[in-house]
């Protein structure tokens, strides 16, 4: 069967195209055009008297193929070895819709984590997950929370989201409050307040006294990265506090485990150094 207008084919009008109304035909942009010139996949036309290039009806079609096989995904390297051996292989379009799979569910992932930041009234970039906690932190405990999300796995991450879930606790408050020249009462006091917390968080989650498990990079760099990071982000009486409260946790552990452990939202208490 063959296509076609006999009527318009009977006009035999020679066909010169520029390179806009090429680009027009073909429902694409001149510099989409002339990239394709520079990656090799369209071939230089011949010019005009006036310098202007002039194509036809191969160079259209060629370009119709290429805008066909760039809608399905295909990337232009690829199409440029078509072009190059004559036919694009099954195994590329497989390959592509394997990408376009995984795609969709990033973008999935995406609008599910939209529409929790946009439920709780979280901050844009917070980690996924975290959002419903994100309000009530401080930009602190907030920071922490992304690099700690750059050195533990899935696991670790929901762990911590339960360790968080909880209202605010008025320790963490003060800790927040706490200057960096806070007095030796004032820091033991504090110190001593959140050593319970953290007793139960390592009697809960056990893997904190050991996470090499729970770690997606080595331990000597998530050592110092976490050790990096909480130097920077807390004061030095908060660090000092933290210090204090882990000592007397890790002493308190070692006498009694807390039968009923309950959950704390601090951060802090989920050290992975």
């Amino acid at each position: 069967m063959k296509l076609g207008w006999p009527a318009l084919a009977q006009e035999g009008a020679d066909v010169a195209w520029s390179t806009r109304e090429l680009a027009d035909l073909a429902g694409t942009t001149v510099n989409t055009v002339r990239h394709y010139h520079r990656l090799g996949l369209l071939e230089e036309p011949a010019r005009r008297y006036n310098g202007y290039k002039q194509y036809g009806v191969e160079d259209l079609v060629r370009l119709l193929r290429i805008r066909r096989l760039a809608a399905l995904g295909v990337p232009l390297s690829q199409i440029h070895e078509v072009s190059a051996e004559g036919d694009l292989g099954p195994q590329v379009l497989r390959q592509v819709d394997t990408d376009l799979a995984a795609e969709v569910e990033r973008l999935r992932k995406v609008r599910s984590d939209i529409a929790a930041i946009l439920r709780d009234g979280a901050p844009a970039d917070t980690p996924a997950g975290f959002g419903s906690v994100a309000p009530r932190l401080s930009a602190s405990d907030s920071s922490l929370i992304h690099v700690i999300a750059q050195l533990c796995d899935e696991d670790a991450l929901a762990d911590l989201r339960r360790m968080m879930d909880t209202d605010p606790d008025p320790v963490d408050q003060e800790f927040d409050a706490l200057p960096a020249d806070a007095d030796e009462a004032t820091r033991q006091r504090l110190a001593e307040s959140l050593a319970p917390t953290l007793v139960r968080h390592l009697a809960e989650y056990p893997w904190l006294s050991d996470p090499a498990a729970h770690l997606v990079k080595s331990e000597h760099v998530t050592r110092q990265t976490f050790v990096d990071a909480v130097v920077d982000l807390y004061n030095a009486a908060q660090i000092d506090v933290l210090g204090r409260a882990g000592a007397l946790a890790q002493e308190q552990l070692r006498r009694s485990v807390p039968r009923s452990p309950s959950r704390s939202r601090r951060p802090r208490a989920a050290g992975v150094a």
